[in-house]
């Protein structure tokens, strides 16, 4: 198996990570070399090994992205249910969590396909005042070309459910 034999199960890992806890982290290095962590609502991935984001406040990302490229996104499902049946069962009931490696792109005006993925996903908060603080006016996007994964492992409780390679 391989990265792209992979993808539906890590797309899969992810958007259950990121239903779950509302976002993903997305890890980049300041200028001094450091690693600054954000956590984003807003990472969609395509069918084809790739990915956006919409770049909306995270001012340091997007500074950190256009000095250095090379992101890492996380995501972990922290669902309670999942965890309990898990844990009752001695058996992950599917991947708890993915690592993203890539390179994130220059800022870009969002399509209007973008556009609505991202007002499908806020919908359901819509009525309340502060997700319409926080969740509307998306308009730029950086695309993620994805190079690699890392899958969250806890080696007791899943055992073949990833690929021998990772």
């Amino acid at each position: 198996m391989t990265f792209k034999d992979d993808w539906l199960k890590i797309k899969t890992t992810l958007e259950q990570g990121q239903a779950s806890t509302l976002y993903c982290s997305i890890a980049t290095v300041n200028d001094d070399g450091t690693p600054h962590i954000t956590p984003v609502g807003t990472v969609f991935l395509r069918d084809n090994h790739s990915g956006y984001f919409f770049d909306h406040y995270a001012e340091s990302l997007g500074k950190n992205i256009d000095r250095n490229p090379n992101v890492c996104i996380m995501a972990v499902n922290a669902g309670r249910f999942f965890w309990f049946r898990s844990l009752i069962s001695g058996r992950f009931v599917a991947p708890p969590g993915i690592r993203l490696y890539g390179k994130a792109s220059a800022m870009r005006e969002a399509t209007k396909e973008e556009i609505k993925a991202i007002e499908y996903r806020v919908k359901p908060s819509k009525w309340m005042k502060g997700a319409r603080l926080l969740w509307t006016n998306f308009t730029h996007v950086r695309d993620i070309e994805f190079t690699d994964y890392k899958p969250v492992t806890y080696p007791m409780m899943m055992n073949g459910m990833w690929s021998e390679n990772t």
